[in-house]
């Protein structure tokens, strides 16, 4: 988006102008499309020319119509001492906001198998650090790196593309995926305190 275009001039109408686009997309992506501006464009009523004002790309528009969280922990607050109690909270609240945003969640991932670039919501490494931070407790019997390790795991674990391999391929239902992610959660922890990642 064109800041300069939006920060002058008719402000309040180009932001209605700039939510009508992404409602637009969101209200697309959420039938399994991954929208381009003018299809955006034309479900929202708005000329293609106005829209690309706001959105240079199709990669731009589905940015914006991705729910975005500015939480810097997913801990609860007081947050547990245990580690397995530690990361069993980040990983519902994991597992939890990816199902609700399933389908942003797969056109960002859709995006990202396009060979897009990393600066996509899906892969800004916000739930690795939430699972570093639950992982704390294992920082004098597992080294920086194998922490790391096992936070890269886990957020494999309950992320969007073991979320769309368990429901497309091997075809399980929400709450079986939901049960899967938290018992391979469980199960990562378990293994990493018997044996740390090398």
């Amino acid at each position: 988006m064109s800041t300069d275009y939006t920060a002058s001039g008719r402000m309040r109408q180009k932001q209605r102008t700039r939510d009508q686009l992404v409602a637009a997309a969101r209200d697309l992506i959420a039938t399994g499309s991954t929208p381009r501006v003018e299809e955006a464009a034309e479900a929202a009523g708005i000329s293609r020319t106005t829209a690309y004002r706001y959105f240079a790309s199709r990669a731009e528009l589905l940015v914006a119509a991705y729910p975005e969280t500015g939480a810097a922990s997913a801990l609860p607050d007081p947050a547990p001492a245990d580690v397995e109690e530690r990361v069993a909270a980040v990983a519902d609240f994991v597992i939890d906001r990816v199902r609700v945003a399933e389908p942003q969640q797969r056109s960002m991932l859709r995006l990202s198998l396009d060979g897009r670039p990393h600066e996509l919501p899906l892969r800004q490494g916000r739930a690795i650090a939430w699972f570093e931070e639950a992982l704390a407790p294992l920082a004098g019997s597992i080294s920086d790196d194998g922490v790391h390790r096992l936070a890269l795991a886990l957020r494999a674990a309950c992320g969007i593309e073991t979320r769309v391999w368990l429901t497309d391929v091997a075809g399980l239902e929400p709450a079986d995926v939901d049960g899967l992610q938290r018992w391979m959660v469980d199960a990562l922890v378990r293994q990493a305190v018997a044996s740390p990642p090398a």
